[in-house]
């Protein structure tokens, strides 16, 4: 007789009958003190303290042609916007992102493998690394629409099957982020705490909540306990600037009613000692586009 394989642990409960408000179990910084790498012991302690770090330029500004020619050349063509991995705004029907554009472009793939990057997502998680999403955000102006509070820990938690907060997100500007743009807003040392969503995930919900969050969402209570408890930073900054983010920090950014595009490259990087397994909270694994299965590292 054979029986079913042993179900993970579900540390994080989420999606069900109520809220959940509870202390995180696992690191935040998982290397050694002293494992060598790009982040010095102060920038890997501020990042421990508030769950994100902000660099003021990781790439230079010569760098920024090719890949601004790139994000152009990708939200421009025919052919990407009918691809399954692109998401259109709802009302204006332009690109709102791009999946899995390590894939889609040369260009930004050697980004994601550039020691400055993955030297850094190596040092946060204490081991290896592969790709577990990567995409191109845009907000174009006059109307694009901004991301609700989260924690992206959550959904890669409920519908990705990621056992443990052992991820690390990287947005880096292409475009000027300013304060009044529709740029990221995060809770510094929210990522101590782990909210768990009130509500069942819908069958394909990925469909849905990309172009508007509906699973997954705070409620306004939590968010007050949330902000009160932990106040509320911006990140602003240049092309060519990025922050470092924890899977689990509270975070989300308003439309953008200005004439002035926001457009960013996001790559986010799980321990290879963290692979997914089966969704926690979803009836249905989301595509690989969007939460990957190849668990092959980043080299």
């Amino acid at each position: 007789m054979t029986t079913a394989p042993e179900r993970t642990a579900d540390r994080y409960p989420t999606r069900g009958t109520s809220e959940v408000l509870i202390a995180r179990e696992d690191p935040v910084v998982w290397s050694e003190p002293g494992t060598p790498g790009p982040m010095t012991a102060t920038d890997l302690s501020a990042f421990e303290r508030d769950g994100f770090l902000v660099l003021d330029e990781l790439l230079a500004p010569g760098e920024l042609p090719a890949l601004q020619a790139e994000l152009e050349r990708l939200t421009t063509s025919d052919e990407v916007k009918a691809d399954p991995r692109s998401i259109v705004e709802p009302k204006s029907n332009e690109i709102r992102s791009v999946f899995e554009v390590h894939k889609l472009s040369e260009v930004f793939a050697k980004v994601a493998s550039d020691p400055r990057v993955v030297g850094r997502a190596r040092q946060i998680l204490g081991s290896d690394v592969y790709i577990h999403q990567s995409r191109i955000n845009v907000k174009p102006g006059f109307g694009a629409s901004g991301f609700y509070w989260h924690s992206d820990f959550e959904t890669w938690h409920a519908e990705d099957g990621l056992a443990g907060m052992r991820t690390v997100s990287l947005s880096i500007a292409l475009t000027e982020n300013y304060a009044f743009n529709g740029s990221l807003m995060l809770m510094p040392g929210s990522h101590k705490t782990y909210l768990g969503c009130e509500g069942a995930t819908p069958k394909d919900n990925y469909k849905r909540s990309l172009q508007m969050q509906d699973a997954g969402i705070p409620s306004n209570e939590a968010l007050v306990r949330l902000s009160e408890q932990y106040g509320i930073g911006q990140w602003t900054g240049k092309a060519g600037s990025a922050v470092w983010f924890d899977c689990n920090t509270m975070h989300g950014s308003g439309d953008n009613i200005t004439p002035y595009p926001r457009s960013n490259i996001f790559f986010v990087f799980n321990s290879v000692e963290n692979e997914a397994v089966e969704p926690f909270a979803a009836p249905v694994r989301r595509p690989e586009y969007i939460g990957a299965r190849d668990f092959t590292p980043v080299r």
